[in-house]
């Protein structure tokens, strides 16, 4: 929120928040309701889709400000604070300020850390179910307005509602990293019975978030930086967002701290205007400690959700919280 605050977009923001987005409900294996809250209505973590956010930012810029198609391969120092950059099809431009924003598998993270991400033991397969009231009303009404978590020892299915009436659904499994190598997800009905696998002895009403998805399974490995990723400071070049603290998704930090990274930075240039080293030196003091500590509660979060005696392990954190 103070992202969008600093970008004056807070209230459009508002306006694209999906009512009722904060409620959730936390099923075991057998779709029993271990907890359930409704949707408070104070706004305090407002859900939004993610396409309506990418779209939000933006058409908040300048209409030549992204230039698409320019895939970056490769970056070099030159010196002096500068980098060459080399795109797809063998142009390069070299810069004296580079912010490398560009993901989990960044080609900016090398000037600056020897840090990969490692696979963390969990692997997602990413489902949509249409229009779900009206073809999927059994499932629509197990998953509720908000999100569901139905968890079991080692597996469980994340479901969230989206503004369009969709079901967005994720089969999490703890696998090995090339479980997912051997379901053939070009056949979108033998992936489904080799996912469901996994579920054998699971409540039908849960099956069903994968058994009755429309359209393709999407494979999704979960990989993280280590915990407290940070380096020297490197004159001339910095990281944001994934491509700086790539973690799990089980704090629902990534794309909130994303976007405060660009707020700081963007502040630290402003106030340091004439002196980037001391901007970045600056914005790397907050994002260090800030990053780490949402990665250490993703990876706690990520034990948490799987566990052997799960759901309770949630179950204890949400009632806790109130």
């Amino acid at each position: 929120m103070e992202a969008l605050r600093a970008a004056h977009l807070h209230d459009e923001f508002r306006a694209l928040v999906l009512p009722g987005g904060e409620a959730h409900r936390i099923l075991d294996k057998d779709a029993v309701v271990r907890l359930e809250k409704a949707d408070a209505g104070h706004g305090g973590r407002p859900e939004i889709d993610r396409g309506d956010l990418r779209g939000l930012l933006l058409g908040s810029l300048p209409g030549d400000t992204v230039r698409w198609g320019a895939k970056v391969t490769g970056a070099r120092p030159r010196g002096d604070g500068r980098h060459e950059v080399t795109l797809a099809g063998g142009s390069a431009f070299t810069t004296d300020l580079l912010v490398g924003a560009d993901g989990a598998w960044s080609r900016i993270r090398p000037l600056l850390s020897d840090a990969t991400p490692d696979y963390t033991g969990v692997s997602f397969v990413e489902a949509d179910l249409l229009e779900a009231d009206l073809r999927h009303p059994v499932t629509a009404e197990v998953v509720g307005g908000g999100m569901l978590f139905a968890l079991g020892a080692g597996r469980g299915f994340l479901a969230h509602r989206e503004g369009d009436g969709s079901l967005h659904v994720y089969a999490a499994v703890e696998a090995d990293e090339n479980w997912l190598d051997g379901i053939d997800f070009g056949d979108t009905d033998a992936a489904k019975a080799t996912v469901l696998e996994q579920f054998g002895g699971w409540d039908k009403s849960l099956r069903a978030l994968i058994a009755d998805a429309d359209g393709v399974l999407v494979p999704r490995r979960i990989h993280a930086l280590p915990v407290g990723h940070r380096w020297e400071r490197t004159p001339g070049v910095t990281l944001l967002g994934d491509a700086a603290h790539l973690m799990s998704p089980f704090a629902g930090e990534g794309a909130n701290l994303a976007m405060l990274d660009g707020a700081e930075l963007g502040l630290a240039l402003a106030v340091h205007h004439d002196d980037t080293e001391a901007a970045l030196t600056a914005y790397e003091a907050r994002l260090f400690p800030r990053s780490e500590a949402a990665a250490a509660e993703s990876a706690r979060s990520g034990a948490l959700l799987f566990r052997a005696d799960a759901p309770q392990g949630l179950v204890d954190v949400f009632a806790a919280h109130g």
